[in-house]
């Protein structure tokens, strides 16, 4: 599944459980954040992987400690952007598409959404 397919899937199954977007595909210097939402409140920085194969792992598992850390830049970088946020609890999800998309509809048939899935540094 492409990139941007992946994310519109991902805003969708969010919005559908209650999430509202406040930005999507946000890049500053040194990073990008897929989907920033808020969920109750709480401001959700949400990084969408899509991996057609599992031979090199999953792709929550592609979320290695150097792409947490450039999440988590951008995530203070849209902080320091837009301070009516800065007050509000923040969270890190991951919302990870493993296996070929379905070939009639285009879209994945297993998404986990991992809240808290990791800390920012």
């Amino acid at each position: 599944m492409r990139g941007a397919a992946a994310e519109a899937q991902a805003q969708q199954h969010l919005e559908s459980a209650g999430l509202r977007l406040i930005a999507r595909n946000w890049r500053c210097r040194g990073g990008e954040l897929d989907l920033v939402m808020s969920d109750r409140g709480a401001i959700v920085f949400v990084e969408v992987r899509s991996r057609a194969s599992s031979a090199y792992g999953s792709a929550a598992e592609s979320i290695n400690a150097s792409k947490q850390a450039r999440v988590t830049h951008a995530a203070r970088s849209f902080l320091s952007q837009h301070p009516e946020y800065a007050e509000r609890p923040a969270r890190f999800d991951v919302v990870a598409f493993d296996g070929a998309p379905d070939r009639t509809s285009g879209r994945a048939e297993k998404l986990d959404w991992l809240r808290a899935a990791f800390d920012a540094e």
